[in-house]
């Protein structure tokens, strides 16, 4: 039997062993699908979420590069043995018609079109342009049709500079936001395109901010069953506040469209502030999402619940993001459940390495929830900064994209395995 010495070293040499394994199988949880190349021919600095198709391919926008310079659309193929393959599907021209810089990721219809918006570009004129809604098309061969549904300007009342993405109802209609323009051409505008015969499609205007109802909207819009859109603003409200909002526009009889605040974000350190980011909801009907915070208050953001109970909307932090050290901050980022109620999303800064970090949030008993750091970006080609979503496959892994870092400091779309 070994000596009591011994036996002591055994165990510290096992302890250290396992601290190293532990470490290493943590390490290895991030995986770069893809690194976006020195030169930007097959895009650069992703903003975008990602969607999947039927097939497992995934779909994303780069918000520069390609082929001229103007952002691209593009396809990560899973090759047969493991890796992924990049294709190009469109690339954006700088002060183009077709459009330039497609921030906000895509959404798709049953044919399988995808449908995005670009910040720049298009027919309106005025220097680079006012922004774009896009169609893509399948085609035959593989090659992807480009069409432009709609150009933003700066005419009286419309909006301009389309941030955020689309969201499509059953009979096909479109519905963003913008968060510039409108009556006062400061606040932005929620818009409708609805597809008529012979192909072109027609501007509505829903809603004017005009900062007392909220104020510069940069994420997209959800749809509930009842045809009822929610939406956050990161500046505005009501009696002077500029913190941001959270609201809802019903459809009515008439065909108007009748807003109403849910929340109006104030400048506590538990409840501040500044939503960027969509909404998501649970079964009950309840909206979850995040806030980038302002350090100067606190606070490096929140995730946040909107309870409804009873036609009257309670809005809770879930948890408060600090710059510590080790803790993630400031979040561009919408959430996404798991089938357990956990619920996932990214911080543009902080993490151990302070260029961000992927987190989980878990509900344990007494109604709280635990955070979980599931990478700190940065720590070399793994990739810094990401501001978009993450979207989860069957197998519970994850799936996002950074704005920088990487090899070659153009971003990345990486996995993260349970």
């Amino acid at each position: 039997m070994p000596s009591t010495k011994l036996f002591v070293r055994l165990v510290a040499a096992l302890i250290v062993f396992l601290a190293m394994l532990g470490a290493c199988a943590s390490a290895q949880q991030e995986v770069v699908l893809h690194n976006f190349s020195a030169d930007g021919k097959d895009g650069f600095s992703p903003a975008s979420s990602l969607i999947f198709d039927s097939a497992g391919n995934l779909y994303g926008t780069t918000t520069s590069g390609g082929a001229h310079g103007g952002g691209t659309v593009f396809e990560l193929i899973p090759k047969t043995g493991g890796g992924w393959t990049e294709k190009v599907l469109y690339s954006f021209r700088p002060n183009g018609i077709d459009g330039q810089r497609p921030v906000a990721g895509l959404i798709s219809d049953a044919a399988g079109n995808l449908y995005g918006t670009t910040e720049y570009g298009g027919t309106g004129g005025q220097g680079i342009g006012q922004g774009t809604v896009f169609e893509l098309s399948p085609g035959p061969g593989g090659v992807w049709k480009e069409k432009s549904l709609h150009s933003f300007s700066y005419k009286a009342g419309e909006g301009y500079y389309p941030f955020g993405s689309l969201v499509l109802d059953a009979v096909g209609n479109l519905f963003g936001m913008t968060p510039d323009g409108g009556t006062d051409g400061l606040c932005g505008t929620v818009y409708e395109l609805t597809p008529q015969l012979g192909g072109s499609w027609n501007e509505t205007i829903l809603l004017d901010f005009d900062g007392a109802n909220g104020c510069t909207p940069y994420a997209g819009l959800i749809l509930d069953a009842s045809g009822n859109l929610y939406g956050t603003t990161f500046n505005g409200g009501p009696h002077g506040s500029s913190f941001g909002t959270v609201f809802e526009l019903s459809p009515q009889v008439d065909g108007s469209w009748n807003e109403t605040l849910l929340h109006s974000f104030n400048a506590n350190g538990t409840n501040c502030c500044y939503p960027a980011a969509a909404l998501t909801t649970n079964a009950s009907g309840n909206l979850y999402s995040t806030t980038y915070g302002d350090l100067a208050l606190d606070t490096g953001g929140t995730v946040f619940e909107l309870r409804n109970e009873a036609g009257t909307w309670t809005e809770q932090a879930l948890h408060t993001f600090i710059d510590n050290g080790t803790e993630g901050y400031n979040s561009y980022s919408g959430l996404i459940f798991d089938g357990s109620g956990n619920l996932y999303g990214t911080n543009y800064n902080g993490g151990a390495n302070s260029y961000g970090t992927a987190f989980e949030l878990k509900p344990t008993a007494g109604g709280r929830w635990t955070e979980k750091i599931l990478h700190s970006f940065g720590s070399g080609a793994d990739g810094a900064n990401p501001i978009a979503s993450l979207i989860l496959d069957s197998s519970g892994n994850l799936y996002g994209t950074t704005f920088a870092g990487g090899l070659y400091d153009g971003g990345v779309v990486f996995q993260i395995k349970p």
